[in-house]
């Protein structure tokens, strides 16, 4: 754990008081009512009276919620939401993939996002389903409701989400993937590490976040290629599948993305359907539709 330690101890740790943890997660908890809406509704352009009525609070409420939460106002998040946006992100994918795999990761084109260094665990280790491995998990609240962070003496090795009251079962399905590991809650011990993932003041390229990914070889590549694509843009699955030389492989790479242990920093809501539909996400549709409307504030902030 020393490591981990060392690194965490290089970041400023202000403790999250009880009443800020219960205020993020009603946030979270009205722009999830919200998204849902504008999801149904985008069609037609619901107005922010509408919008409102749907998350339960005022118009006024909802204005300012969305420019705290996100740094976007309502109806600017809505458009962000659209197909066309979509089709907008996926525009010359295939060019600024290519542009951060030449410049590498951490690169110059990862100005606007969170800097990342990363190892994969061994073939041996992963087969044998963590077996040895000492794992520290905790629930923080997050933009995307709560998350569960898993450290390993490494680095970062899991990171999750879940809607209040499904904590529980959130981490079962993330603990089924490291069978044989020993997992301890530590939810003081991995503030620091949730800290880092979601303030964005703390994204430097000096202080990189670690994180140790596991799986298949095939799987690998696809996060790794995951990692290198910009805040604010997107890539299709086949896009990925050329980039690591399988080119008929664009549904094993969707298989792999869906497997993605580490969400938003490994970022597989950056991936969508070569139409450039949304498609599924293995933490609900609303958070990844979430996590690309919040980043596109903070890009617009940069």
């Amino acid at each position: 754990m020393m490591n981990l330690a060392r690194d965490l101890a290089m970041t400023e740790h202000r403790p999250i008081k009880p009443g800020q943890r219960d205020a993020a997660l009603r946030d979270y908890d009205s722009v999830r009512r919200a998204i849902g809406f504008m999801h149904s509704q985008w069609r037609d352009q619901p107005n922010i009276e509408a919008v409102a009525d749907a998350a339960s609070v005022t118009p006024d409420e909802l204005y300012h919620l969305f420019r705290r939460w996100a740094g976007l106002t309502p109806k600017a998040f809505m458009q962000a939401l659209t197909l066309d946006h979509a089709k907008h992100l996926l525009r010359d994918s295939a060019s600024v993939l290519d542009a951060a795999l030449d410049s590498g990761l951490s690169g110059p084109g990862r100005l606007h996002d969170l800097f990342v260094t990363h190892e994969a665990m061994s073939p041996g280790e992963w087969k044998t389903g963590g077996a040895g491995m000492e794992l520290r998990y905790g629930f923080h609240p997050s933009p995307f409701g709560t998350a569960i962070v898993i450290a390993s003496d490494r680095g970062l090795a899991g990171l999750a989400f879940s809607d209040p009251g499904d904590e529980q079962r959130a981490f079962a399905d993330m603990s089924r993937r490291w069978p044989a590991a020993t997992l301890t809650e530590d939810t003081p011990g991995t503030a620091g590490l949730a800290q880092r993932i979601f303030d964005s003041k703390l994204w430097r390229p000096d202080q990189p976040l670690r994180v140790v990914l596991i799986g298949t070889d095939f799987e690998v590549r696809v996060w790794e290629t995951l990692l290198k694509i910009p805040m604010g843009r997107a890539v299709s699955y086949s896009d990925i599948a050329c980039k690591i030389e399988n080119p008929k492989a664009a549904r094993a790479v969707g298989a792999a993305v869906g497997k993605n242990p580490i969400s938003f920093v490994v970022p597989c809501h950056r991936a969508l359907g070569k139409s450039g539909a949304l498609t599924g996400y293995h933490w609900g549709i609303t958070r990844k539709q979430a996590m690309i409307g919040w980043e596109a504030g903070h890009v617009g902030a940069n």
